[in-house]
């Protein structure tokens, strides 16, 4: 979304959205899911396990962490990296509220 129209969405919206769309790789999504078998890793290990070159890998990781899905933490010359629970607690009380205003909604009002 253009600079232009991002503005005129919430802090909220926006923060959500990017969270979205940084999840909408597969790459990250295996990356996530890697993350939370072994509880933190560094980047190394992630290109072990994925079929991607290290420079992809390093790219996918700044997504995420930019998107405050990951944190990292600087270990000698390698970076730590682990799950942001900040992040994935914004998406679910997003999902939670869906869901509950769908719980509340009348069944048959549908379109």
């Amino acid at each position: 979304m253009g600079a232009s129209k991002s503005d005129q969405f919430t802090e909220h919206q926006n923060k959500l959205s990017n969270m979205a769309k940084a999840l909408g790789h597969p790459a990250r999504i295996a990356i996530i899911e890697y993350l939370l078998k072994v509880d933190a890793c560094i980047c190394g290990d992630i290109v072990d396990v994925l079929p991607l070159a290290q420079p992809t890998v390093s790219q996918h990781l700044k997504e995420l962490k930019n998107a405050g899905l990951i944190k990292g933490s600087i270990e000698g010359t390698a970076i730590c990296y682990c799950i942001d629970e900040k992040g994935f607690e914004m998406i679910q009380s997003f999902f939670s509220h869906i869901q509950t205003s769908l719980e509340n909604k009348n069944k048959n009002n549908c379109c």
